[in-house]
């Protein structure tokens, strides 16, 4: 019988130990996603996996560090995305509106990372605030804006007053409503926000609304 240790696949070979690791984070991406965290099993989640929860608690401890290990690589995924945006050589506006096609774009291609983050916001995200890891990761997309901001306040074109902070969150709160929504927006006005023939227009009102909101006359005192 293998160890814990070794675990084996048929035939003998030995697993390798960062593949078992990302083949048990991916199945539990989807079962938190799908049960929620007080829902989700880690029998299931072994079941899934061909391992074991021995295996599983070996790896990550137990189940609280199995969910804050898979909140950590679902916001890293996004944070390289973010890493890799190249808005060089743009004028402030078309940097923005990359910007924000950027979180459009991952958002809509990873519900599941909608549905932890919601499932976070219910237990008052003791997980990431626990999480070493996550608050070393940071936010490259705030670096960004604030250049960006910078740039347009340079050149006259954005308003002196706007918070970085406060544009991120505008992004990042369309994108997530959009998924986030989706049933329950249908159910009540009979529109698919993630209907494909309406893609492009709703990725171009993000970026309307954020220069919309950056260009205005600010509001006399």
């Amino acid at each position: 019988m293998s160890s814990v240790d070794e675990p084996s696949r048929p035939g003998g070979r030995v697993r390798d130990a960062a593949r078992t690791r990302a083949e048990i984070l991916d199945v539990a991406t989807q079962e938190f996603a799908r049960a929620g965290y007080d829902g989700a099993r880690i029998d299931e989640i072994a079941a899934r996996t061909r391992t074991t929860k021995r295996m599983i608690y070996y790896c990550f401890g137990g189940k609280e560090q199995l969910f804050t290990a898979v909140l950590e690589r679902a916001y890293e995924a996004i944070r390289e995305a973010e890493q890799r945006l190249d808005v060089a050589g743009l004028d402030p506006v078309a940097a923005l509106r990359r910007l924000a096609e950027l979180t459009f774009d991952h958002h809509e291609r990873h519900p599941d990372l909608i549905r932890l983050v919601g499932i976070e916001n219910m237990h008052g995200a003791e997980h990431l605030a626990a999480s070493a890891k996550l608050g070393r990761i940071g936010s490259p997309a705030l670096d960004v804006i604030r250049r960006i901001l910078a740039a347009g306040r340079e050149s006259g074109r954005f308003r002196a007053d706007v918070d970085a902070v406060d544009v991120h969150a505008m992004i990042s709160s369309f994108c997530f409503f959009r998924v986030a929504n989706r049933h329950t927006f249908g159910a009540l006005f009979g529109r698919d926000l993630l209907d494909p023939a309406r893609r492009e227009h709703y990725r171009t009102l993000l970026g309307d609304m954020v220069i919309a909101y950056l260009t205005a006359e600010r509001a006399a005192e």
